[in-house]
This record gives structure tokens, sequence and C-alpha cells, in this order.
């Protein structure tokens, strides 16, 4: 596992288990804005380990009102396994928690492989959006990641992103050098 998907995960479990260790109906947008950090990290590291790490939080944000409380605390007991294991670099003790995390997770009745599925689509549409904000066009964009132009409108329609870009030639200035190159 390369160092920096490493520290990547270990930050992921980090914030999930900070987050459930109080069990509280406020926590689950906390919960969900980790699952977004890990898609944005799925798109930048394309790295398996990574993606099992946030379709995992990312189905603990979907199911964990239904979890009971006996499983509830089997699950903080195994985060923080996995959390420590990867930290002491104990890949057969991290991968064992992750499993065990895993069966809670489908005893809560979720749906991992729609979860899974909608992780690597968010990966791709932010990837697209980091490409349009390289200059290419949404045909483009999408087009290399896989993407319908609308899938990536619809995202797109919701950023800031183009509205920060500032233009290093002022439009006069750029319209007297387009003149003088031409010759008018």
């Amino acid at each position: 596992m390369k160092e920096v998907v490493k520290k990547e995960i270990l930050n992921l479990l980090t914030q999930a288990f900070d987050i459930l260790k109080v069990r509280e109906e406020e926590n689950l947008e906390k919960l969900k804005e980790v699952s977004n950090k890990g898609v944005e990290s799925v798109a930048l590291y394309k790295d398996m380990d990574l993606i099992s790490i946030t379709v995992m939080i990312h189905s603990l944000y979907k199911i964990i009102t239904s979890v009971s409380a006996n499983d509830y605390q089997y699950l903080l007991k195994d985060l923080e396994k996995a959390k420590n294991s990867l930290k002491n670099r104990n890949f057969r003790l991290y991968n064992k928690s992750i499993k065990l995390i895993y069966k809670i997770i489908h005893k809560g009745n979720a749906k991992v492989k729609d979860h899974l599925s909608d992780v690597l689509h968010a990966a791709r549409v932010k990837k697209s959006a980091v490409l349009l904000s390289k200059g290419l066009s949404i045909g483009q964009a999408a087009g290399l990641m896989g993407l319908s132009n609308w899938d990536l409108q619809k995202y797109a329609g919701k950023t800031t992103t183009f509205e920060q870009h500032h233009e290093a030639v002022r439009a006069d200035q750029r319209l007297i050098n387009a003149l003088k190159i031409f010759g008018a």
C-alpha cells in the first residue's frame, strides 16, 4: 500500500471513528462529509483499498440508524482495530477488521453494490469537474471519464469553480494584442 494512500485511509477511519463515538442523529451529516472526502481521494488516487474504505463509510452513512446497539459497539471496536492495525502496518488484522465491519453493514441490509456504484460515479464526476477547470469542454471532460454530458452539467451547474476563474489579461488588452498580431 502506498504511504500517501495509507495516510488518507487512516485519516478517513479516524474521522469516521471520532464521529461515531457518540451515537447521535446530527452525526449523519458529518459522516456524509467524510464519505465525500473519500470520494475526492478516490478520484485522485484510484486505489482499491481507498475505494473499499470510502464505500464502507458511505454504506455506514446509509445504514447507521438501523444498526443495533450491540452491533454498534462491535462496529466501533472494529473501526478502532482497523485504524490501529493500519497504523502499525499489520495488514492481516486490518483486513480482518474491515471484513467484520462489512458484515455489520450487510446485517443492516445495506445495498453495498449500489453504494460502490454511487461512490465511483461521484468520483468520476468530480474528476471531470477538475478537467473542466483546466479548460476542457463539458463534452471532452465527460467523454474522458465515461460520463454523459448531462451528468457533468448537473454537477458543474452547482459548483462555483467557474465563477472563481480570473483572466490574467483584461479583455480590452487581449483585443489590442490580437489586432497587433493580425496587423489591423
